[in-house]
Parts: structure tokens; sequence; C-alpha cells
């Protein structure tokens, strides 16, 4: 009893959090406040300029030129990301195993021991099959998992920092607000530049460690999760 005070606390504080945001739309999180605007704002770097015998002539082969490869290499340079997930996975497997065994034991004679048995015991009863054991067990168990996911999106990162061996990590946010839902997308990892094509993009199988998120919060997101009560006695039952 003495913890049921600290319980309900507890219930209205998590109910409190969820009753600020009623009639108001989910906040978005500030640019300034992205990783990807931290890797452009990093100390040391410095603006592109062509170089001094380029800056007089028509023709460069720097990245902004007619041929220039503009391909994300440093830290800060932005890169789209493409991701078409379309997998379906299926499988199915069953098993079944039968057991049966028999045991039988008699004694009809044994020294005269059964004879000398028989008259101890009740009228109609017998020691000439003392054991007579059978069993007979079956099991069987099928089960099937079908999965299907299909995604189709582009989004803009941002190289975060250039590794060691020249790899680079990015990191890419996005988020949409429609009337009261933000739909927020999330993607991460590590590429090599020689896997960034000659348009600036990457498919996301060439992410390593690659962290997609998709989801969102808002009036719709609020009413399909379970409220804070349920998911507790969904822990603590044992039933």
């Amino acid at each position: 009893m003495r913890k049921a005070p600290a319980v309900f606390c507890l219930l209205l504080a998590a109910a409190c959090s969820d009753l600020e945001n009623v009639g108001k739309a989910p906040a978005l999180t500030p640019p300034t406040e992205t990783d990807d605007y931290l890797a452009m704002t990093a100390a040391g770097m410095q603006p592109r300029k062509p170089a001094r015998h380029a800056r007089a002539s028509l023709w460069h082969s720097g990245p902004t030129s007619l041929l220039g490869d503009r391909r994300a290499r440093n830290l800060g340079d932005l890169l789209t990301v493409v991701i078409q997930i379309n997998d379906k996975a299926e499988m199915s497997n069953s098993s079944t195993r039968s057991r049966q065994g028999s045991q039988k034991l008699a004694m009809p004679s044994l020294f005269g021991l059964p004879q000398s048995l028989d008259s101890t015991l009740p009228a109609g009863a017998t020691s000439a099959n003392a054991v007579d054991v059978s069993s007979n067990s079956t099991a069987k168990g099928t089960g099937t998992i079908q999965r299907k996911e299909k995604l189709t999106l582009r989004i803009a990162a941002t190289v975060t920092r250039v590794l060691p061996n020249g790899y680079l990590e990015i990191h890419g946010t996005q988020e949409v607000r429609i009337n009261s839902e933000l739909r927020a997308l999330l993607v991460s990892g590590f590429v090599r530049p020689e896997d960034i094509s000659r348009a600036n993009e990457i498919t996301y199988d060439r992410i390593a460690s690659a962290r997609i998120s998709y989801g969102g919060r808002g009036m719709i997101s609020s009413v399909q999760k379970p409220r804070v009560g349920q998911q507790i006695l969904e822990h603590i039952l044992p039933f």
C-alpha cells in the first residue's frame, strides 16, 4: 500500500505528458539541432574556391564545372539516398513424431512361487501375467511465417565524418507534417565514395550498418499506441 501513491504519481505524470500535446500539432525538430547542421558548420571547413589559375578561365576542372565530379567526398557534402525496399519472406515447417511401446512380464511358474502367491490373492486373481504395460504418444507441430514489406523513399543526407580509411559516415533526417500528424524519416550508416553514382546518389543496400527509421507522432499515432496502464498490466500479468 505504501507504493500505491508512487505508482499513481507515475501514471499521472505520464498522462500529463500526453495532455500537453492536446490540441497542438507535433513540433518539428529545429534544423540547427541536427547532425547535418553540425557537420556543415564544423570547425575547419573552408568554402570551396577555384584555383588561382582557373579564376580567370572559362573552363576549370572543379566540382562546379560542367563535367566536374559532384559526388560527396568531404565533411558537410550532401548526397541523395535512394530507399527502395521490397522484401518478401515466407517460411513454413511441419514436424510429426510418433512413439509406441509395449512391455509384458509373465511368470507362469517359478519354483512354485506364483502358485503360492495366487493362494493369497483374491478370488479370480493370478500372478501368471505379473506386468503388462503399453504406451503410445503422438506429437505434431506446424508453423508458418509470412512477411512483406515495401518502402520507396528518397532523402538527402550529409557527410558527418570522414573515416581514416576514406569511408564516409552519413546522416539524414526528414520531417513532414500534415495537419496534426508528423512523419519522420531517419537514415544513417557508412558508405564508400566509389559506391556513390555520378548523379551523387547511393542506394540503401550499399550502406554499411544502415539504420533506417520511418515513423511518426501525432494524434493518429497517439490513438494507436496502448495506454500507459495497459502497457504496465501487460508486463506484470502472468496470463
